[in-house]
């Protein structure tokens, strides 16, 4: 490529390392709004997660056509077209992350007696790990840092920890409250969503460590 190509090209990767951070910052804001809004039944907070996420898909929009573009005028090879594949599959990943976070919000008005359903406390400690795993995850892809995306991979069995003691406690809770058992199936819907936002931003880590080395990380099997 001439240098007014090379240009052309690492701005059109700027503007596209641009983009996904943008998306991210959103589903992370998303996330944690979400949950604020389920643990305080604020409807109105719930609202403004479900029209965000619009501005979240949006944005996938843009960064599909910016890498198709990309790739036909560029004809980018080797690591700079690891980048950019990098990137189409992770905008998907993180449009999917807004999508679970619109879900929880549309349950917030499910929830009955919150002051006196106690699961409803566990959630927020759970969607801490969560959102920590997203904001991690794209501080790798914005640094290109291979170390820390297998960090936010290791940091997945928490969360599926997590889930999997709240699903027993809220078990254990509807079978001696059983007036309980509508909230308490919306609040298994809803650690579910979370657990599988924490499986999401593993997928980005695997990405991010891809676009980085050229090499998907291990699996644990093969350990």
């Amino acid at each position: 490529m001439n240098d007014h190509t090379v240009k052309a090209f690492d701005e059109d990767i700027t503007r596209l390392r641009g983009l996904i951070a943008e998306m991210g910052g959103l589903a992370e804001l998303s996330i944690q709004e979400a949950l604020e809004a389920m643990v305080k039944g604020d409807l109105s907070l719930a609202k403004g997660v479900i029209k965000r996420d619009k501005k979240i898909d949006a944005l996938e929009n843009e960064v599909d056509k910016l890498a198709v573009r990309i790739i036909a005028l560029r004809a980018p090879m080797a690591d700079d077209l690891r980048e950019v594949i990098a990137a189409l599959k992770i905008a998907g990943v993180v449009e999917r992350i807004g999508d679970y976070s619109k879900n929880i919000a549309k349950r917030v008005g499910e929830i009955e007696g919150r002051g006196r359903f106690e699961p409803l406390t566990l959630l927020p400690a759970m969607g801490d790990i969560a959102c920590e795993m997203v904001h991690d995850v794209l501080t790798a892809y914005a640094a290109r840092d291979p170390v820390l995306a297998l960090e936010v991979i290791a940091t997945d069995e928490k969360v599926d920890a997590f889930y999997n003691s709240i699903f027993r406690n809220v078990v254990s809770y509807m079978v001696e409250n059983p007036a309980t058992i509508s909230s308490a199936a919306q609040l298994l819907f809803v650690a579910r969503n979370i657990e599988r936002i924490g499986d999401h931003a593993t997928n980005v880590a695997e990405m991010v460590h891809f676009a980085a080395t050229g090499n998907y990380p291990p699996d644990e099997e093969d350990d």
